[in-house]
């Protein structure tokens, strides 16, 4: 395909029926509003998912964690690559990053008349090969991306094809440093201080995980119900990039990547 930009007819019809769900933030919607809609195509798929758009944009997907591992990141750029050539509705998120990369939702029309259109983050986590992640962000735009997990999850597929790390292991957590992780276990303990809360998995820190909570994200999560009192004893699933420190270390700047797995009080999606 030429390098000139191309304009998929239809693109923006079938696009404007899915992505208001898709795109759909859970709070403070004006700070997830993405730009208008506009058509484009998948020239090249670069490293670590960059996408190399028709137009000239260099983009990457809103909402997901590139996997780390092969042979998923290779299928992940695979699955991308086969939407080469297909129109594209895509928005923009916010300002680029700091790679001059625009973040963006972006959904396909249709391959034939018996297809649906397919927005490609969603592809990617229902595949296994991609995990839903706020990355350095406080808000989460794309919560639609969490559900679609459950599948891959179950089935041990793709990035999922290791268990989920306990979070009382601190062994295991320590090979998992500066890595991406997925972490499961039950609080015991809730340490709020000024600046920062503590969410604790275990009683001695240097043996399993410790979850730091920014001032401005806990009190988000205390405005959905999740306080010091209804936390303790309760099983969750978080995630993020883990350090290692005196203990495992994982901050959440985002609410939505800690999930409550059981009780009457778990986060509603």
């Amino acid at each position: 395909m030429s390098r000139s930009f191309v304009p998929a007819v239809g693109c923006l019809g079938f696009a404007l029926a899915i992505l208001p769900a898709a795109a759909a933030p859970r709070i403070a919607p004006e700070t997830c509003q993405a730009s208008i809609l506009r058509e484009d195509r998948i020239d090249a798929v670069g490293p670590r998912g960059e996408l190399v758009l028709a137009s000239g944009t260099r983009a990457i997907l809103d909402g997901i964690h590139w996997p780390e591992t092969e042979p998923e990141a290779a299928q992940a750029a695979a699955h991308l690559a086969g939407f080469r050539g297909r129109g594209l509705a895509i928005s923009q998120r916010g300002e680029t990053d700091r790679w001059g990369r625009a973040r963006i939702d972006a959904v396909a029309e249709p391959a034939s008349e018996t297809d649906e259109p397919s927005d490609l983050a969603t592809g990617l986590v229902v595949a296994g090969l991609a995990h839903a992640d706020a990355g350095e962000s406080d808000l989460f735009c794309r919560i639609d991306l969490i559900a679609p997990e459950g599948q891959p999850r179950l089935a041990r597929r793709g990035v999922w094809r290791e268990p989920v790390l306990d979070a009382r292991d601190g062994s295991a957590l320590a090979t998992q440093a500066a890595r991406f992780v997925v972490v499961e276990g039950r609080i015991v303990s809730v340490g709020e201080r000024a600046e920062r809360t503590y969410l604790d998995f275990v009683r001695r820190s240097a043996e399993g995980l410790t979850v730091t909570v920014t001032k401005r994200t806990w009190r988000i999560m205390r405005e959905r119900g999740l306080t010091a009192a209804t936390l303790r004893g309760r099983l969750v699933r978080v995630r993020g990039r883990l350090e290692v420190r005196r203990g495992p270390i994982l901050e959440i700047a985002s609410a939505d990547m800690i999930e409550v797995l059981e009780g009457e009080r778990a986060l509603t999606r």
